[in-house]
């Protein structure tokens, strides 16, 4: 069974870049990040495998023993529920890795139009060329101006005529069918004190 530590770090870092991992952790749990994130990759690309066969994958590709290729498919299902709401992060992930992969393989060609299109790609995807762009200095920030109205049309809703009078009308309707409210006063309790406050022990009594 994963700690919950170990399900919390990688919940939040599964997919954080190495590079901001390794200031992060310590060496250990980096390269446990990684082999957790290679894992669960491949079960995504896996879904209906069945659990041998990620052990057989894990062992076999990361040279680990049976018990910790278990504590890793723990793992992984662990992460499932949390890391599936945020797919989002995954398939980023996995967007990057594809667009790498193809400008590593283009470069081995010498295919520059390839490596051209597959690093704009990247680019744009990671938004590199709006960063700076879209950076605004906290003192040029123009507070919205808003302005209190009981319009509805401002909103696109039509206005209700006579809308006082028909209030008026659902009170009086509303309010003959209620059950009436008597208000009375605040009366001081009538009981004497040494009915409900304990018995103080007079000096003398335990002697």
């Amino acid at each position: 069974m994963a700690r919950p530590q170990t399900v919390e770090i990688c919940k939040r870092d599964l997919f954080t870049a190495e590079a901001e991992l390794m200031q992060r952790y310590g060496p250990e749990t980096v390269q446990k990040l990684l082999r957790v994130r290679e894992e669960y990759t491949w079960f995504m690309a896996n879904p209906d495998a069945k659990d041998r066969v990620f052990i057989n994958e894990v062992r076999s590709r990361f040279g680990i023993g049976v018990t910790q290729a278990y504590a890793d498919l723990s793992l992984v299902k662990a992460l499932l529920p949390t890391l599936s709401s945020a797919s989002r992060d995954f398939h980023r992930y996995r967007f990057n890795e594809m667009i790498l992969e193809t400008y590593q393989m283009a470069k081995a060609r010498k295919d520059t139009k390839t490596m051209e299109k597959a690093a704009s790609s990247y680019a744009k995807f990671n938004r590199v060329d709006l960063e700076d762009e879209q950076a605004v200095p906290y003192e040029m920030i123009v507070v919205q101006p808003f302005t209190a109205t009981d319009d509805p049309t401002v909103l696109g809703i039509k206005p209700i005529p006579n809308l006082q009078q028909k209030i008026d009308q659902m009170i009086a309707h509303y309010g003959a069918e209620t059950i009436d409210i008597e208000d009375i006063e605040y009366e001081e309790p009538d009981l004497e004190e040494e009915m409900w406050q304990p018995k103080q022990e007079k000096e003398g009594d335990h002697e």
